[in-house]
């Protein structure tokens, strides 16, 4: 049974980022949405999901991680 919401930590390792790289990410707008639940923060399956498809259509984008802009 898949879980329906993850915490930050699992969230990372599962998509192989840092806190540090998430807590940017939000920071500009650019992260999944996140819920609180009591003291918890949680990501649900449907957050993560949306959020790594936007992701794979931005590094699509001809020039996304490039500082020169080259594809």
């Amino acid at each position: 049974m898949a879980k329906s919401a993850q915490s930050i930590d699992h969230f990372c390792d599962d998509n192989e980022i840092s806190k540090a790289h998430l807590y940017n990410l939000l920071k500009r707008g650019e992260g999944p949405v996140v819920m609180k639940v009591g003291r918890r923060t949680l990501i649900s399956a449907e957050s993560a999901a949306e959020w790594r498809r936007m992701e794979a259509l931005a590094s699509a984008r001809p020039g996304r991680g490039r500082r020169d802009g080259a594809a």
